[in-house]
């Protein structure tokens, strides 16, 4: 824990974090006003309270009692009205800086590299995105600026006490050192505790959401039982986090209670005394000094819990900053070229790259694409096919080597730019939540209705989607639950029809679709690569035989280059492969 309390004071990430704030000054400006405002109305009720006691009930001046309670109601009227407006104002100022710092963290993260998603487990990034820019909310409005008005209110009734009567003042707090022990310990056992919880809702929450997803998994496996056994025993520990945070509040708030009523018996104890011996009624002192006491009370019930939520936030803050931080981002280029539409022509001259360094999954890959071209790649799994075409997407930064577009390095491309010109129809087709109509135009409005249907039906897609509930506006669930992983990839060749791209990319593209739908799809995939480059990555080798040019990839280098009859006539690394592969189809059936 002591790391974290060094949180508390590490004045540099708070500075941060209210540089955030600065478009929002005035409300912050308000916000201090409106705390130090409070804090001076504070004893003034009890001041009120203690003249009319003393001056007006004594001596039976019912028109200034009359006169007295009505001040006092609209006392405590503005007091309602500056505590709501103070609450509002604090509330809007952390709910405006997250707005801002959950869109520069999204926006860092759209733009970092693939490695770091690799690398990075979602759920962290969702956590910072969501949970993490959610508690720094709290150092606003449960934070810093209410802490500060709680010290000064607390500030403002001891001096008044202090004022009206030091020795009675001293009398009261006497039991005031057992409230900062406890209060003290409090802290500790709340924050230890907020971390057990912390830890036992991401455990729980990553439990729950990977069972879940597998749940076919499980069921298919008659797990139900073991699974369910970790879930009892994750929840339990959860459970068990959560009852120690209540023990805590269960302890000391009976003790600020305790304390209360120490400091009150005290009160009356020491007034009583002076009554006796001075013959002198002491009433409106006493009720003064009651109300300050609940007045000083009141905020040291919560104010523990408020620095935990301060530490907590800047906790988050920095966590929150390492992604901002993050230098793993995809590179901009100061040039910035840009054009509508590109020719096609790829070269990749002395391509080195490796996900881990010192690991390379490419080595010196050289290889030209005309325009309009069809290149095929292919190799054993692992062979680094898939590589060439994230490189190529600018996805991940090049080890070594260079890759031209068009005769010009890709790094001076503008990122979108040259996004826009490729077209990927990927082996793994994920599907958003939404419609039909959403996955294919990815919820872009500039693109009509009729060219998604006129796409559909090149591909032959239409009248299958119009047997589904709802036709284009039906729901495919998440990741497109609803849809066969072959309906899913015949959908991602409709969504790469209608973007029209210069550069078609195949990966894989007809691995999740049977003999009949891959019938359907070929002659749209000729129509497709008509007069663009193509690069198709396939292990069906009778999938590529029309390539122009086929590039065989072992161990990330390029071990043959050449047509299929070609390659099959030397007898080499592809026609090994060609022979394994139609071997296997004739194999008798068990």
């Amino acid at each position: 824990m002591s790391s974290g309390s060094k949180k508390i004071f590490d004045f540099s990430l708070l500075r941060r974090v209210f540089g955030y704030a600065a478009p929002y000054r005035r409300k912050f400006y308000l916000s201090v006003v409106m705390a130090i405002v409070l804090a001076f109305i504070t004893p003034v009720r009890p001041f009120l309270i203690q003249v009319t006691v003393d001056q007006y009930i004594t001596n039976s001046i019912a028109n200034m009692v009359v006169v007295m309670t009505l001040i006092q109601i609209g006392l405590i009227l503005v007091d309602t009205v500056l505590r709501f407006v103070f609450s509002l104002t604090t509330a809007t100022l952390g709910q405006s800086v997250v707005r801002d710092m959950r869109v520069a963290t999204y926006q860092k993260i759209l733009n970092l590299n693939v490695s770091e998603f690799d690398r990075t487990p979602i759920g962290t990034l969702t956590t910072r995105t969501i949970n993490d820019i959610e508690s720094i909310n709290d150092i606003f409005s449960d934070g810093l600026v209410p802490i500060i008005a709680d010290l000064l209110s607390i500030a403002c009734v001891l001096a008044f006490m202090f004022w009206t009567d030091w020795r009675l003042a001293f009398v009261a707090l006497i039991p005031f050192p057992i409230i900062l022990v406890a209060t003290y310990y409090f802290k500790e056992s709340i924050n230890r505790s907020f971390f057990r919880v912390r830890n036992a809702v991401a455990n729980l929450n990553a439990f729950v959401q990977e069972h879940l997803t597998g749940m076919q998994v499980v069921q298919a496996f008659a797990a139900e039982d073991r699974e369910f056994e970790k879930f009892k025993q994750i929840n339990r520990e959860h459970r068990n986090a959560n009852i120690r945070a209540i023990f805590a509040y269960s302890v000391f708030f009976p003790v600020v209670e305790i304390v209360l009523a120490l400091s009150i018996g005290l009160i009356v104890w020491y007034t009583s005394r002076e009554a006796l011996q001075l013959q002198q009624s002491q009433q409106g002192m006493v009720v003064a000094f009651i109300l300050c006491l609940n007045l000083l009370f009141r905020p040291l019930r919560v104010i523990a819990d408020k620095f935990n939520v301060l530490q907590m936030g800047i906790i988050a803050s920095e966590r929150v900053f390492r992604v901002l931080d993050n230098p793993n981002v995809t590179r901009r280029s100061p040039v910035a070229f840009a054009p509508e539409r590109v020719r096609g022509k790829i070269e990749f001259e002395n391509v080195s790259f490796g996900y881990t360094p010192g690991v390379p999954v490419l080595r010196n890959v050289s290889f030209t694409v005309e325009p309009g071209e069809t290149v095929a790649i292919v190799g054993h799994t692992g062979s680094g096919k898939t590589t060439l075409i994230s490189l190529l997407n600018r996805l991940y930064p090049l080890d070594h080597g260079t890759i031209r577009l068009d005769d010009r390095n890709i790094e001076e491309y503008d990122l979108s730019a040259l996004r826009k010109n490729i077209g990927p129809v990927l082996q793994d087709v994920f599907l958003f939540s939404g419609s039909v109509m959403d996955n294919i135009t990815l919820r872009n409005p500039d693109i009509p209705r009729e060219k998604v249907i006129e796409a559909a039906q090149m591909i032959e897609m239409h009248d299958f989607i119009m047997q589904l509930p709802g036709g284009y506006d039906y729901n495919v669930m998440e990741r497109g639950a609803t849809l066969s992983l072959g309906q899913r990839q015949l959908l991602s060749f409709i969504r790469a029809l209608l973007y029209d791209p210069a550069l078609l990319v195949l990966d894989e593209a007809t691995s999740s679709v049977d003999t009949q739908s891959e019938r359907l799809i070929q002659h749209a995939i000729d129509t497709l690569i008509h007069g663009r480059t193509s690069i198709v990555i396939a292990h069906r080798l009778s999938t590529i035989r029309k390539a122009s040019q086929i590039i065989v990839l072992d161990a990330g280098e390029v071990k043959e280059t050449g047509t299929h009859a070609e390659l099959l006539a030397k007898g080499g690394f592809y026609s090994r492969l060609h022979e394994m592969q139609f071997a296997k189809k004739d194999l008798p059936a068990a």
